[in-house]
C-alpha cells in the first residue's frame, strides 16, 4: 500500500466532504443563475464548462462526470473546485480586466505557494518550448493577447477567466511566466482556492484540456448508473 498516496487522498477528501455538505443544502436553481451554468431539474445535474469541456455535476450528491466519456472525476481536489465554484458564485460577470494573484484579497499570504505551484511550473514546462505553449493554447480555444513571447486568456470555469503569459529563456536569462485572473475571480474563489485553481489550470492546459490525475487521488472510474 502506498501510505503517502493514502494520506494525500484523505487530505483531499476532508475539504471535499466539507463543501459537499454545504452544496447539498443550497438551492440548485439559484446556484445555476449565479454561476452562469445550466441546471436540469429532471436529471438533477449542472452542466459546467471547464476549459472548453463540459462536465456534469450531480445534485445533491456532488459527483463530477466528464460529459463526453461518462467517466467520474475521482480527484477530490478537482471535485472541490467545481463545488466551491457553484456554492460561492456571486453572479458577477467577467470584466476583461486582469489582476495578479497578489491583488486577490489574501493573495500575498499564499503567494509563495502559488508561485511555486503555478507560475514557476508554467515557466519550466514551456519556457524553452514556445511552440508547445501555442499548441496547448489552441487546443483549449484560448484567446491570444499581445503580452510577452506568448500570452493567452481562456475560460477556466464559466465566469472565471485566467491568463497565461510566457517569456522564453535563453543562455543568459531564465524563462519566466505569470498567471493573471479576471477581476471577478474573488467573487467565486478565495485566495487559497485560487492557488489550486492555478495549478489545475496549468496541468489541464498541459493536457490539452484533459483534467490531471493527481498523485494520491482516486483514478477516474466509468459511470454506469443514474444521476442522483
Amino acid at each position: 500500500m502506498d501510505i503517502q498516496a493514502v494520506k494525500e487522498d484523505r487530505q483531499g477528501k476532508v475539504p471535499y466532504e466539507y463543501i459537499r455538505n454545504i452544496y447539498k443544502d443550497c438551492d440548485p436553481v439559484e446556484m445555476a443563475e449565479l454561476s452562469g451554468t445550466l441546471y436540469q431539474k429532471d436529471k438533477k445535474f449542472f452542466t459546467v464548462k471547464m476549459m472548453e469541456k463540459n462536465y456534469l455535476v450531480t445534485y445533491p450528491a456532488g459527483e463530477v462526470i466528464v460529459e463526453e466519456s461518462n467517466e467520474k472525476v475521482g480527484s477530490y481536489a478537482i471535485k472541490t473546485i467545481f463545488l466551491r465554484y457553484l456554492v460561492n458564485a456571486k453572479g458577477i460577470p467577467p470584466t476583461n480586466k486582469s489582476i495578479t494573484y497578489k491583488e486577490i484579497p489574501g493573495g500575498h499570504v499564499y503567494y509563495s505557494n502559488f508561485y511555486n505551484r503555478t507560475i514557476l511550473k508554467l515557466a519550466k514546462i514551456y519556457g524553452n518550448d514556445i511552440e508547445a505553449f501555442h499548441t496547448a493554447a489552441e487546443k483549449i480555444g484560448a484567446e491570444r493577447i499581445n503580452i510577452g513571447d506568448g500570452g493567452y486568456r481562456f475560460r477556466f470555469l464559466n465566469n472565471v477567466y485566467v491568463t497565461f503569459i510566457l517569456w522564453q529563456g535563453d543562455e543568459e536569462v531564465s524563462a519566466s511566466a505569470n498567471i493573471l485572473f479576471d477581476l471577478n475571480a474573488s467573487y467565486y474563489f478565495d485566495a487559497e482556492d485560487l492557488a489550486v485553481v492555478g495549478e489545475a489550470a496549468v496541468d489541464t492546459f498541459k493536457g490539452h484540456g484533459v483534467l490531471p490525475s493527481w498523485k494520491g487521488l482516486y483514478e477516474k472510474q466509468p459511470f454506469h448508473g443514474q444521476y442522483k
